[in-house]
C-alpha cells in the first residue's frame, strides 16, 4: 500500500511539474513579445500522413496512397521516448503489438492477423523471419528505437510488392544515415543521450557518431546500452522476470558514385539476455547486414532501379537445469525492383516491374537431440511482380499482377505457387472548394502465405498434459483477398493560413482461405491420431477461412502552435470451419481509439502534450477487460546541441493486460506509472 500511495503520490507531482513548466513557458514566450503567429512556423502539408514512405516505390506520401499505410516520423520517435520497437507504433491504427514482459519477445498484429510470417516485419530490406512454436509469444526480433529514422506500416496484402506471405501487411524500420545525423555544413558530429525511466529502475545509454569524408562518402555509427530491471504493474506488484539487458550497435556507410547514383552497406545488431523463469535463462543474438543500390534516369524516367540484398541471423540460447536448447534462423533476401515514368496520350504511366528471394534455414538442437516442437528446415519463396499507376486528371487507377512459389524442405517437402492480383480505383471528384482535397477509392488484392516448416512438420510428445504434434506436410498455402473502400483528404488554411489537415478512413473485409490454426484430433478407426494418452492429439491444419472486417481512421491537425492526433480501429473475425461452424477468431485485437493533443511554445523549441488510449476488450478473451490509458510529454531543445526529453506513461497506474498472450504461466500485467526523463548531448563542425 506504501508503494501504491508513493506512485499516486509521483504521478501528481508529475502533473504539477508540467503545469509549472507549460505555465513558465507561456510566461517566458509572453515576456519576449514573441506572438502565436510567430511561433507557429510549421508549414502545410507538414503532417505525419505526408511524409514519403519507405514502403512507396514510387514516391507516394500515405495521403496519396490508395490503400492503407502510416507512417511514424523524427518528430513522433521523439516524443515516445521508446523503450521498445512496439513503443514506436504506439496508436497507429489496425496494429497491435503483443509481448509477454520482454521486448524482444513482440508479435505484431495487423488487423487481426499475426504468427508465421503474416506479418512481414524489415529492417532496413531484410526480412525478420525467426519465430518458434510454444507458449510464449512466437516471434522474436529486436530493432532498438534510437537507431530508427522512421517507421512505415502497409495494412493489408495490397503491399505485394513487398515479398510472399504479409497477407496481415508490413511494417518497414529505416534506421538512420549519416546524412541523417549531420547538419548542413558539418563533417562530423557526435551525440550522447542519457536516459533514465522510474519504472523498473531501467537506463539507456547511447552515443552515435558520424562522419562525412567526402561530399560523397559518409559513415555512421551508434551503440546503445540498455539495463531494466522488472517494472511494477499499475496495483504495485513486481512482475518477476520482466527486466532485460540489450546491447544494440549499428553502422552504414554510404557512397555516391555519381549525382543519380548511391550505394549503402549497414550492419545492425545485438544482444539480448533476460530470464523467464528463475530456472531458465536467455540470450538472443541478432546481427543483420545490408547491402543497397540505387540509380535514377535524369526527370524522373525509365530507369529508377534499387537492388537491395540482405543477410539476417538470429540465434536463440534457453539455458536451464537440464540443459541447453538452441535456435538458429539463417534468412538471405534479394530484391529488385524499377520504376518507369512515362506519358500514353494524357495518361501518366508509373510502371514497376520487380522480383524478390527469400531463404530461410532453420536449426534447433537440444542436450538429447532435435526440437520436434521446432524442427530444422529450409524455406525458399521467391516471386515477381508487376504494377502499373495511371493518373489521368481527376482518376487514379493501380493495377498488378504478382507470382508467388515456395519449397519448403524437412523430413519431407512441399511446393506450390500462385498468381496474386491487385486493383485499386481512386476518384477526386471536386476541383475546387472545401472538398478540392478529397480522395475516394476502392481496392481488391490478394496475397499469398506459404506454411512455415513449424507448422508442417512439428511432431513430439507435448509434455504436459501428454499428447502429440502430429505433422502435416500437406498444409495448403493461405490466401488472403481484401476488399476495401476508403477515403484520402487533404485541407490547408482551414482555419488560419498555416494550417494543415489530413485524414484517412478507409472499411475493410478480409477472408483469408485456407487458413493454418491448430485443431484437435480424437482417437478412433481410421483416425490420424493413432494413439495418445490423453485420447486426442494436436495438428496445424487448414480451415476454410479466416473472415476479418473493420474500419480505421487515422487523422492529423497542425497550425504549427497548435497540433493533434486522432486514430480509430474496430476490427471483428472468425474462423469458419469446413462445415460452416463460426468461432471468435482468437487473434482479433481490441478496439483502439487514441487520441494526441499538444502544443508548441518559445519558437516551437518547446512542445509539451499528452495523449488518451482507450482499449476495449476483444470478444472472447476471459481475462482481458477494457482500459484507458493517459500519457503526457514534454520535448525542450533548450540550445542548438542540448535537448531535454520528459514523459510519463501510464499517469494514472491503470493496472491491465494486453490481451492475446499466451504464455505457460498465464500473463503478465503491464507497466504501471512510468517516468521518463533524459537529455541528448550533441556536438558537431
Amino acid at each position: 500500500m506504501k508503494g501504491l500511495l508513493a506512485r499516486h503520490r509521483m504521478a501528481m507531482l508529475v502533473c504539477a511539474t508540467v503545469v509549472v513548466s507549460i505555465s513558465a513557458a507561456a510566461a517566458a514566450q509572453e515576456a519576449g513579445g514573441q506572438t502565436a503567429e510567430a511561433a507557429a512556423t510549421g508549414q502545410p502539408g507538414t503532417t505525419q500522413l505526408d511524409r514519403i514512405t519507405v514502403v512507396s516505390r514510387t514516391g507516394e506520401t500515405p495521403i496519396e496512397t490508395m490503400a492503407s499505410v502510416s507512417h511514424v516520423g523524427e518528430e513522433r520517435l521523439e516524443r515516445r521516448m521508446a523503450t521498445t520497437p512496439s513503443d514506436l507504433l504506439y496508436g497507429v491504427p489496425g496494429i497491435n503489438i503483443y509481448a509477454d514482459g520482454q521486448p524482444s519477445v513482440t508479435n505484431i498484429n495487423i488487423r487481426g492477423l499475426q504468427n508465421a510470417g503474416r506479418v512481414a516485419v524489415i529492417v532496413d530490406g531484410a526480412r525478420q523471419n525467426f519465430h518458434k512454436n510454444g507458449h510464449d509469444v512466437s516471434r522474436m526480433f529486436w530493432i532498438d528505437p534510437e537507431l530508427v529514422k522512421q517507421v512505415d506500416v502497409i495494412r493489408g496484402p495490397s503491399a505485394n510488392t513487398f515479398g510472399s506471405g504479409a497477407i496481415g501487411g508490413v511494417v518497414y524500420f529505416e534506421t538512420k544515415t549519416a546524412e541523417d545525423f549531420l547538419r548542413e555544413g558539418e563533417t562530423h558530429a557526435l551525440s550522447t543521450t542519457a536516459r533514465y525511466e522510474s519504472n523498473g529502475s531501467g537506463w539507456t545509454t547511447s552515443a552515435t557518431g558520424a562522419y562525412r569524408l567526402t561530399d560523397d562518402f559518409s559513415v555512421l555509427g551508434s551503440v546503445v546500452w540498455r539495463d531494466y530491471g522488472d517494472y511494477d504493474d499499475g496495483a504495485g506488484n513486481t512482475v518477476e522476470n520482466s527486466g532485460f539487458e540489450i546491447l544494440s550497435g549499428h553502422a552504414k556507410a554510404t557512397l555516391k558514385p555519381t549525382e543519380l547514383s548511391e550505394f549503402t552497406l549497414g550492419w545492425t545488431g545485438s544482444r539480448d539476455e533476460w530470464s523467464t523463469s528463475d530456472e531458465v535463462d536467455n540470450e538472443l543474438k541478432g546481427n543483420t547486414f545490408t547491402g543497397e543500390f540505387k540509380i535514377s534516369g535524369e526527370e524522373e524516367k525509365w530507369l529508377n532501379l534499387n537492388v537491395k540484398g540482405a543477410i539476417n541471423s538470429m540465434d536463440l540460447t534457453e539455458t536451464e537445469v537440464g540443459g541447453q536448447t538452441e535456435y538458429e534462423l539463417q534468412t538471405s533476401s534479394f530484391d529488385i525492383w524499377n520504376t518507369s515514368y512515362f506519358d500514353t496520350g494524357v495518361i501518366r504511366h508509373e510502371l514497376t516491374v520487380g522480383g524478390d528471394w527469400v531463404y530461410d534455414d532453420f536449426t534447433s538442437s537440444t542436450g538429447t537431440g532435435a526440437d520436434f516442437f521446432n524442427p530444422a528446415g529450409e524455406r525458399t519463396v521467391w516471386g515477381t511482380y508487376i504494377q502499373d499507376k495511371l493518373t489521368y486528371d481527376w482518376l487514379e487507377v493501380v493495377g498488378g499482377l504478382r507470382y508467388d512459389a515456395y519449397t519448403l524442405e524437412a523430413s519431407q517437402e512441399s511446393s506450390d505457387d500462385r498468381i496474386s492480383p491487385r486493383l485499386s480505383v481512386g476518384v477526386s471528384p471536386f476541383r475546387e472548394g472545401l472538398l478540392s482535397g478529397l480522395q475516394i477509392y476502392g481496392s481488391y488484392a490478394e496475397g499469398y502465405r506459404a506454411p512455415s516448416t513449424s507448422e508442417a512438420f512439428i511432431s513430439g510428445m507435448h509434455p504436459f498434459p501428454p499428447f502429440p504434434f502430429l505433422p502435416n506436410p500437406d498444409l495448403k498455402p493461405e490466401t488472403g483477398k481484401t476488399w476495401e473502400a476508403g477515403v484520402n483528404y487533404t485541407a490547408e488554411g482551414l482555419f488560419r493560413p498555416d494550417d494543415a489537415l489530413r485524414l484517412k478512413a478507409a472499411y475493410f473485409h478480409n477472408d483469408v482461405d485456407n487458413f493454418i490454426t491448430t485443431e484437435t484430433i480424437f482417437m478412433g478407426p481410421g483416425s490420424a491420431c493413432a494413439f495418445s494418452p490423453m485420447g486426442f492429439c494436436v495438428q496445424y491444419q487448414n480451415i476454410l477461412k479466416a473472415e476479418i472486417d473493420g474500419f480505421e481512421l487515422e487523422g492529423y491537425y497542425d497550425a504549427g502552435r497548435f497540433f493533434g492526433g486522432l486514430s480509430v480501429s474496430i476490427i471483428d473475425g472468425q474462423e469458419i470451419q469446413q462445415d460452416g461452424t463460426r468461432t471468435d477468431l482468437a487473434t482479433i485485437p481490441p478496439t483502439t481509439v487514441t487520441a494526441d493533443l499538444g502544443m508548441r511554445f518559445l519558437q516551437e523549441r518547446l512542445t509539451v502534450g499528452g495523449e488518451v488510449q482507450f482499449n476495449e476488450a476483444p470478444k472472447g478473451s476471459s481475462f482481458a477487460e477494457d482500459y484507458t490509458l493517459v500519457n503526457i510529454y514534454a520535448n525542450y531543445q533548450a540550445t542548438e546541441n542540448l535537448r531535454l526529453d520528459f514523459r510519463v506513461d501510464n499517469l494514472f497506474d491503470e493496472k491491465y493486460v494486453v490481451p492475446l498472450v499466451d504464455t505457460a504461466g498465464g500473463f503478465d500485467y503491464q507497466p504501471g506509472v512510468t517516468l521518463k526523463v533524459g537529455a541528448t548531448l550533441r556536438l558537431g563542425g
